[in-house]
Order: C-alpha cells, then structure tokens, then sequence
C-alpha cells in the first residue's frame, strides 16, 4: 500500500495575507509582495506533511488547505 500524497491550496478570497503559512511552511511557500501565499511544488514532500498541517490548522482566516491527492 502507498503512502497517502497531498497538496496544498489556498483560497484567494479567504485569505488576508497574514502570512502564517510561510513562516511555518517557508519550504512550500513564500509571499507575494502584498503579503498573500505562493505555493510551490504541486505535491508536499512526505517530510513535509506534519507542517502543513500545522499550517493549515494556523491559518487565521482558514484559507489553507491540506488536499489528500487520490490516485
């Protein structure tokens, strides 16, 4: 059995540009110059996967989530 993959995504209209995300994922994203999130990679590592849930958990505004990629 393979190991569950996942991505993250971000709702534009949700999102204040906090920037929560990025100090607790800056491995997967970085901020625009306005504050809101770029995302990169279209997959999370699997080392990443426990710190981006904690970030989506963070998000103030709940404009991130954790996306369980079915194959």
């Amino acid at each position: 059995m393979s190991r569950p993959r996942y991505k993250l995504v971000v709702d534009p209209i949700a999102c204040d540009g906090a920037g929560v995300c990025a100090e607790l994922l800056p491995e997967m994203i970085s901020l625009d110059p306005w504050g809101f999130p770029i995302i990169h990679g279209a997959e999370v590592p699997p080392g990443l996967v426990d710190l981006a849930r904690r970030a989506t958990v963070s998000c103030p505004r709940l404009a991130l989530t954790l996306v369980r990629i079915e194959s």
